[in-house]
């Protein structure tokens, strides 16, 4: 499923496309994907318009007018596809400013602009609705948000905005790794409770820092040049600083990259990620490290397969 970058990537698109808009019309052809009652979807739902588009961890949050959220995660297979097929070339005027055209951003055909996000199959660049898709959303303007899932694993949850902090996952999910407020110091505090643990583990538990998935541990290890296995009780404050400091730097590069190619993800823009381009040692086993020349080794740590360097991250 996607990670903290990928979704952060797709929440920075449809922030671009998507405020001010007013919802004219929902239609689903599956009440997993789209579990809310028809009677909240009338009230809260339909008629409301875009105030704000969020994320918390790997889940996106669409603020409405009504108080309300639309919840989202992509799971495995989603997509968010938006679609406006009322565009003059040249510029696209909307309320809340002008986004140019740009055919290294934007899908353009006789005057239709397609933004996309989640797996990379056919239903970014076909026509819309097709067998894939769970729910749309239709605008007063007439443009669409289509959330298209192949497995059906994906959801969107319509609640009071107020609600969502008290949500299990919103409750359990740690801090945001990003977060200008969130100190070296505060990192390695929220590791304490997990001494006995490998520092592989715990940082792929949502509750003790949110958004960190496999590929970015391992790059994050790598960089810091600690070993999976090793139990965070082990690690000194010098390491933690180090941890710190890799994970940041190696989410911000993933986000400015659009996330990574990993398997099914692309960008809020269509587009393959491509921060895989530049990993140090996620999927490179049998390559020579790039800091030392040694042969980077696969092997599973917390249940995920997992890469390192046996020479820079010595157990």
């Amino acid at each position: 499923m996607p990670e903290l970058p990928e979704v952060e990537t797709v929440k920075r698109g449809l922030l671009k496309l998507i405020i001010g808009r007013q919802v004219k019309s929902v239609s689903t052809d599956n009440s997993k994907s789209f579990p809310n009652a028809p009677a909240d979807v009338n009230i809260f739902l339909k008629s409301a318009r875009v105030t704000n588009v969020r994320r918390r961890a790997k889940v996106l949050l669409i603020d409405l007018t009504t108080d309300y959220s639309l919840m989202i995660h992509l799971k495995m297979t989603g997509q968010l596809v938006f679609i406006d097929k009322n565009v003059a070339s040249g510029s696209w005027n909307m309320e809340n400013g002008e986004l140019p055209i740009a055919s290294s951003q934007i899908s353009i055909a006789a005057n239709e602009v397609r933004f996309g996000a989640g797996h990379p199959n056919d239903s970014l660049v076909t026509d819309l609705p097709d067998k894939s898709t769970r729910v749309t959303i239709e605008f007063t303007d007439e443009s669409n948000l289509y959330f298209n899932d192949q497995r059906k694993f994906g959801w969107m949850k319509l609640l009071p905005t107020a609600e969502v902090p008290n949500v299990d996952f919103m409750k359990k999910a740690g801090p945001e790794p990003l977060e200008l407020d969130f100190s070296a110091k505060q990192f390695a505090e929220r590791f304490k409770r997990r001494a006995k643990t490998s520092i592989k583990a715990a940082l792929l538990d949502q509750s003790v820092i949110a958004g960190v998935g496999n590929i970015y541990a391992d790059e994050s290890l790598w960089g810091a040049k600690i070993h999976p296995l090793r139990l965070v009780g082990s690690l000194t404050s010098s390491e933690f600083d180090k941890l710190y400091k890799e994970v940041r730097e190696v989410m911000n590069l993933a986000i400015e990259k659009g996330g990574s190619t990993n398997r099914n993800y692309v960008n809020a823009e269509g587009k393959k990620g491509s921060y895989m381009d530049f990993a140090r040692v996620f999927r490179r086993e049998g390559l020579e490290c790039p800091r030392c020349g040694a042969e980077i080794i696969k092997f599973k740590a917390a249940g995920r397969g997992t890469h390192i360097c046996p020479h820079c991250q010595v157990l």
